[in-house]
């Protein structure tokens, strides 16, 4: 029996950051699913996208009325179930040994769960599925223990791979119904931290692009010598390393202007540096922007680059490989499933200067009639792999059989 009713639960949302889960979320409301927006925080985030705005006031958030509303909650269940409560407690408490947060963090987390688990028990939610593996996914779990629905939760990167033990990664993948992963690198990195009787759990699921972003695209291919970065300013991104091959291009005489599209806890370090560099009138840095603004500046920039160290798979490159447009990245996690060097984008190894210059350069100096053919062929590698309908299609299937515990894997 298909399970009509599910929860959608994220730490923050909705969030610039995650046009990927509105993404998701809408196209399984298409396929008929009524899903629940279930948020930790979020409420009152300044956010750039009017869509980011409607899909706010659809959600419900877990700490909007204080923890005096939790700690009601908590002692309704614990009321209504003792021995069930004082179990999922030892579980909360273990979690909080060796972990990336203490015990009494943990112990919100359960009260959280207590919260969620009244509304879910209103709403005759069938199925849980949280996005990213750290706490979402753990209120998820104790959901589960206190007698809520089976949950799922799909897994990035690459924060759930620096930390898998401090997140009890396994302990996680062991109670869900199951788990997702969005690149075939990121299944096998959950699979180092299950035992093999699990792995059958762990099925790809990828990130969606949807039709609208990607249609009505101008027939012009800009001429102008301009690149643009899309993300988080943050060290993983690698936006510093991106400054230092932008100053050998500069000295190097190559013409180039490079967007910044972003913002982030080491922008006042990436201002610094693009001042130290004389890099003013190349580098602009622009913020948080909008989804619709997030298109416009692919479609005027003859590449994006984004030189991660550490990935699961941006959606950003696929939304510019969907605007056919190449990308220039690093060889790292899921990257390589999507991006082929010297046919549909350029690649370096991750934290080469040398090498990022070099392909920038490539990039820059190429003839236009060869980047608009290899925008050709990102955008039929990434709709090839990344529709988001059909990836909806693959989720609905594995909900559908929650329910039991088991599913016939489908896809993927």
């Amino acid at each position: 029996m298909t399970a009509k009713k599910i929860v959608y639960l994220v730490n923050q949302y909705p969030k610039v950051s995650h046009t990927f889960i509105r993404r998701e979320i809408l196209a399984l409301e298409t396929l008929g699913l009524n899903v629940m927006r279930l948020s930790v925080r979020g409420w009152e985030n300044e956010l750039p996208d009017p869509v980011d705005e409607q899909e706010r006031q659809k959600t419900r958030y877990l700490l909007r009325q204080g923890v005096g509303s939790l700690l009601w909650s908590g002692m309704k269940v614990f009321m209504q179930r003792p021995a069930t409560f004082l179990n999922t407690l030892f579980v909360a408490l273990r979690m909080g040994v060796r972990a990336d947060r203490a015990w009494p963090f943990h112990l919100i987390y359960l009260l959280e769960a207590c919260k969620a688990l009244e509304w879910l028990q209103q709403d005759n939610i069938e199925h849980v599925h949280a996005h990213f593996g750290g706490n979402s996914t753990e209120v998820a779990m104790l959901i589960r223990l206190l007698g809520g629905p089976p949950y799922s939760f799909t897994v990035h990167g690459p924060e759930e791979f620096d930390k898998p033990e401090f997140i009890h990664l396994g302990a996680k993948v062991k109670h869900s119904a199951f788990t997702v992963a969005i690149t075939s690198y990121c299944r096998s990195q959950i699979f180092r931290w299950i035992p093999y009787s699990q792995w059958h759990k762990v099925q790809v699921v990828r990130c969606g692009i949807d039709a609208p972003f990607h249609e009505n695209l101008p027939d012009t291919f800009p001429a102008e010598p301009r690149l643009v970065c899309i993300g988080r300013l943050c060290e993983q991104k690698g936006q510093l390393i991106l400054l230092e091959a932008a100053l050998k291009l500069k000295l190097k005489k190559i013409s180039f202007s490079l967007v910044l599209a972003g913002d982030g806890e080491m922008r006042p370090e990436i201002e610094r540096q693009i001042d130290a560099m004389g890099l003013r009138k190349h580098v602009q840095v622009t913020g948080w922007i909008s989804s619709a603004q997030v298109r416009e500046e692919i479609l005027k920039s003859r590449a994006m680059v984004l030189p991660s160290f550490g990935e699961g798979l941006p959606v950003v490159i696929m939304e510019a490989m969907a605007l056919r447009r190449p990308v220039i990245s690093t060889y790292i996690a899921g990257i390589p499933e999507l991006v082929q060097a010297g046919q549909n984008g350029f690649l370096c190894p991750a934290g080469d200067v040398d090498a990022l210059a070099l392909q920038m350069e490539l990039c820059l100096t190429a003839p236009t009639e060869t980047l608009v053919h290899m925008g050709f062929l990102a955008q039929q590698a990434v709709l090839a792999q990344h529709s988001v309908d059909i990836e909806a299609g693959r989720l609905a299937h594995l909900f559908s059989n929650s329910n039991s515990g088991e599913f016939t894997p489908k896809g993927g």
